[in-house]
């Protein structure tokens, strides 16, 4: 028996060697043929990160601009979708692959933030200086009566090593409900279930905003309330695409197919003739046609199989692609002095972005992952680390507040992308009237200092 597996033995190291040897001198002498291969996806990373630090230190100049009401705006919700549509028009601009991979350059975002600084409520917009003009010229179209100035980043009035002895914070992302990448079509509650048009008088309309606005009006010394809304323009074009990682409107119109109950055509795969010819000499039989479905005895076209509740979402789906799209963005923080903090504020966030809510469509959730609270673990040891867990989760989400990026920069995984088209957003971003909302906290103006910029002639 041992004699048997000696030979055994010789025999596995007389053919290892035989292939063990070779492939080891090749690796030895070769291998710098294969290390680029290897390094591939790591240095077209490093090397596009560093074009995007370039660009974004010589080129880039964000302006933070702040929108001023006059008390006698009386604008319906609408007015700020057309608004919208217009910026999506302006700032979507997606680099080609010089400017991205040279240059460094990057699709923009637009960035729409309200924020209460100890009860004095303002509204901004965040942009790129190169838009500007056409920005402004946006917003005066829709609203002539508002003021727009540039003022200096509201969130450095705060210490920026957030939370610390003297601040406490509380903050979280959002995502969709309904987050799988096609379900990016079905939308939230918009302003038209809430503003029919048809109401006489101003005081009584519905506005979920006015609701914040009230309550972002009574904080208090030491006390801010920051609402972010980042929104990147995005289209079904191969170049816009590469923002998101998938093509929203096609995605919507295969939900819209599968609820629609529409019949997919399932393509043959292609064969060749030769192979059908090989087949009949083996076999002898004759390929034969994939069975076809019988034909219904009382035809019915697919949206008559629909309940009425599959109608209107079919319905909602069909309007919410056929209007722009932004890849967005949003969260919100409260922070203040300890002294003042006061944790059962921060349901002011959870209250507003609930007004959006629908039950058979979407709606706005928090994101478990970005929520600044650490649940406790079955596992105890690790609970010894709750504290600094949470210190660190705290410190991340202020530091991607402060600068703008995304809690998953720069790779956020799909589940937590979500598009919202020009209706959601104005919906959830807009400017509220005094009669609806007589809150002294918003920034009003008794009347307008400067008439607009006039538009250069063609």
């Amino acid at each position: 028996m041992f004699s048997i597996f000696s030979e055994i033995w010789d025999i596995y190291k007389t053919a290892g060697g035989l292939i063990i040897k070779p492939l080891w001198l090749i690796i030895k002498n070769w291998w710098w043929l294969f290390f680029p291969f290897l390094i591939k996806n790591r240095f077209l990373f490093f090397w596009k990160w560093w074009r995007f630090e370039a660009f974004l230190k010589n080129v880039f100049r964000p302006v933070l601009l702040e929108i001023k009401i006059p008390k006698d705006i009386v604008k319906p919700i609408r007015a700020m979708e057309d608004v919208m549509t217009s910026l999506h028009s302006i700032i979507y601009h997606p680099p080609d692959w010089w400017e991205e991979w040279i240059e460094g350059q990057f699709q923009t975002s637009l960035g729409l933030e309200i924020a209460s600084i100890e009860g004095k409520i303002h509204f901004y917009i965040r942009i790129h200086e190169a838009y500007r003009d056409a920005v402004e010229a946006a917003i005066y179209s829709q609203y002539p009566e508002v003021e727009i100035v540039e003022v200096d980043d509201y969130t450095k009035l705060v210490p920026q090593d957030i939370p610390n002895k003297e601040w406490e914070m509380w903050g979280t992302d959002y995502r969709f409900l309904k987050n799988k990448i096609e379900e990016n079509a079905l939308p939230i509650l918009t302003y038209k279930k809430f503003e029919t048009g048809q109401e006489d008088v101003e005081e009584k309309k519905v506005d979920p905003i006015a609701e914040l606005v009230e309550a972002l009006g009574r904080m208090g010394p030491g006390e801010h309330f920051w609402i972010q809304i980042a929104a990147t323009p995005v289209s079904e074009q191969e170049d816009s695409v590469k923002t998101v990682g998938f093509n929203w409107i096609e995605e919507g119109k295969k939900l819209r197919d599968k609820l629609a109950k529409r019949p997919v055509e399932e393509k043959k795969p292609y064969r060749p003739i030769i192979l059908d010819a090989i087949d009949f000499l083996i076999t002898g039989k004759v390929p034969e046609e994939p069975e076809k479905p019988e034909k219904e005895k009382f035809f019915l076209p697919p949206e008559m199989k629909l309940t009425p509740g599959e109608r209107e979402i079919v319905a909602a789906i069909e309007e919410k692609i056929s209007k722009p799209g932004f890849y967005t963005n949003i969260r919100f923080i409260y922070l203040g002095k300890r002294k003042n903090f006061v944790k059962g504020k921060l349901r002011l966030g959870f209250t507003f972005f609930g007004s959006f809510y629908t039950h058979n469509l979407n709606a706005l959730i928090p994101y478990g992952d970005t929520i600044t609270k650490i649940h406790r673990s079955w596992f105890l040891p690790i609970n010894l680390f709750r504290a600094r867990r949470l210190y660190l989760r705290k410190r991340k989400l202020f530091r991607n507040y402060v600068s703008r990026v995304h809690s998953y920069f720069p790779r956020p995984p799909k589940n937590v992308k979500f598009i919202l088209n020009t209706e959601e957003l104005a919906s959830i971003f807009h400017f509220p009237s005094w009669r609806i909302a007589p809150v002294p906290g918003v920034s009003w103006i008794e009347a307008k200092k400067k008439p607009p910029p006039e538009l250069p002639e063609q």
